[in-house]
């Protein structure tokens, strides 16, 4: 490891970085995270469409071209690796290396290139990584996973944080590209045939979802969002409802996507690909009837890390841990960001403001992300945190619930005038949702001038109710924080709840 540079104090180290270079049938991709953690960052991210798998169908062997510029790739990877100081890599190859005759000999190449050894995997581990790579990625997932590359595609039912048994189809985009001669109607054909004798397993209703990982399906997802002028543009937990995505994979089976609408915001190198994608989506939701299509940005990679964190970091909330993240990165006391998750659950306990568990687990993340725009002027540091929250890589949260985060902290910095929020966060939020923003962004509106937003006051004060009362109680040692601006946002607070607001001071 390097020790030219000094650690940056925007980074959180501890473990990092680590590097996993995945060798697929149709991309060669290094990601670098910042450390292991519940929700890792990545640090550095590139792929070469090398195209491994291009060919073998017919020839049953890497093509030179492929393997060469594969290689330059890696050759690449490691002098980057080296550079950017990572302690750990792994390297992991799937369906082309597998397959290919000189598979082995590639993969020896790897590792002279590497430095490192090439862990293959079959086809039931791709299909565990990926489902634990979603496992990662989402709260409590169920459904089916299905993970296509260029080389095959593995389905497996996913139940909470334990993958089932994971099977394996040579329906990767590439693979079914050729064997198909290029033609849509034979794809058809191919992939109704080679799952026409896969059992579904029996799922209840609500839970026929069906989670996509990998780059053609995320083409294909990116290509909706534009063609809905969907206003958000983060892949991770994008929701297509299933019979409208049916329809919408049958609309783009056209060779390189002739003559549909917004193509041009698919690469090229990946145009010719989505048609055969598009063909075994719709064959899998019509097999599973489907209830909705869940786009995935978390995968093999991730399921790999992941199983290697202990089961006490595994178990953890990934959307508290990556706000956490952000507070200890970004906010003026994370002190006071945790202080302010005991002192919201008094407040809505004592006033009996409803709450499923996923809402309190998110308003506990919109507590720790409150104060993460303080370095902002004044006047834009509701704007600038709901930019952060809105783009930000979060994981296990969908795209409403990432509205309701951005809407509380705007509102906790710019007030309750709903004018300045932005109607892309109006657009992705439910009216429940939206309530409990507003109701959340004014208590926070009074914690942060009660006790400027640093550590040590809260947990001396708590609210309560009254006779259709809303009443801040303060310790007679902090009596001069009482004052008219405290009193005006209470008042605010509690009208939003149908109610008044007093502060009373308590006796020595």
């Amino acid at each position: 490891m390097t020790d030219r540079f000094s650690p940056a104090r925007g980074r959180l180290n501890g473990s990092g970085p680590i590097a996993v270079v995945d060798i697929g049938s149709n991309s060669v991709r290094l990601v670098v995270y910042e450390r292991k953690a519940r929700t890792p960052t990545m640090l550095f991210n590139e792929k070469v469409l090398a195209g491994l798998g291009r060919g073998i169908a017919a020839t049953g062997r890497l093509s030179d071209e492929s393997v060469q510029l594969a290689l330059g790739a890696l050759d690449r990877f490691r002098a980057l690796s080296d550079h950017i100081g990572v302690q750990e890599t792994h390297v992991i190859a799937t369906a082309a290396a597998r397959d290919a005759e000189n598979g082995a000999e590639f993969v020896a190449r790897v590792e002279e290139v590497l430095g490192e050894p090439v862990r293959i995997l079959n086809g039931n581990e791709e299909a565990y990584y990926s489902a634990l790579g979603v496992v990662a990625g989402f709260w409590e997932p169920r459904g089916i996973v299905g993970d296509m590359g260029g080389g095959s595609l593995e389905l497996v039912q996913l139940a909470g944080d334990k993958p089932g048994k994971g099977t394996t189809f040579p329906l990767g985009g590439l693979r079914i590209q050729e064997e198909a001669d290029g033609k849509i109607s034979k794809a058809q054909k191919i992939a109704e045939e080679c799952l026409s004798n896969y059992k579904w397993p029996d799922m209840a209703d609500g839970e026929r979802v069906f989670y996509a990982v990998g780059g053609t399906w995320r083409s294909l997802a990116r290509l909706h969002q534009q063609q809905k002028k969907y206003p958000l543009h983060v892949m991770h937990n994008y929701e297509i409802d299933g019979e409208e995505a049916i329809a919408f994979c049958k609309s783009l089976q056209k060779v390189n996507l002739e003559g549909v609408d917004s193509a041009e915001v698919v690469s090229k190198q990946r145009r010719a690909l989505v048609p055969f994608g598009a063909v075994v989506l719709e064959q899998i939701l019509r097999s599973m009837r489907a209830d909705k299509v869940v786009l995935s940005a978390t995968g093999v990679r991730e399921g790999l890390l992941h199983e290697k964190l202990p089961a006490e970091i595994q178990a953890q909330d990934p959307v508290i841990e990556a706000a956490r993240e952000l507070s200890i990165l970004r906010a003026r006391s994370p002190e006071h960001a945790e202080e302010l998750i005991a002192w919201t659950d008094g407040i809505f306990d004592a006033l009996e403001i409803e709450e499923t568990e996923q809402e309190r687990h998110l308003r506990h993340a919109a507590c720790l992300l409150s104060d993460i725009g303080w370095r902002a002027h004044p006047d834009y540091r509701g704007e600038q945190s709901l930019n952060i929250i809105s783009n930000a890589a979060f994981v296990g949260l969908d795209h409403a619930a990432r509205a309701y985060l951005a809407a509380s902290v705007f509102y906790r910095h710019q007030g309750l005038n709903e004018d300045g929020l932005s109607p892309v966060i109006r657009k992705l939020s439910t009216e429940r949702l939206s309530q409990r923003a507003r109701i959340l962004g004014a208590a926070l509106r009074v914690a942060s001038l009660l006790s400027a937003s640093m550590p040590g006051v809260l947990p001396q004060t708590s609210v309560l109710a009254d006779d259709e009362m809303v009443i801040l109680r303060l310790p007679a040692n902090l009596s001069t924080f009482e004052g008219e601006r405290l009193r005006k946002r209470l008042g605010q607070f509690a009208k939003l709840i149908g109610s008044k607001g007093m502060i009373a001071v308590l006796p020595t």
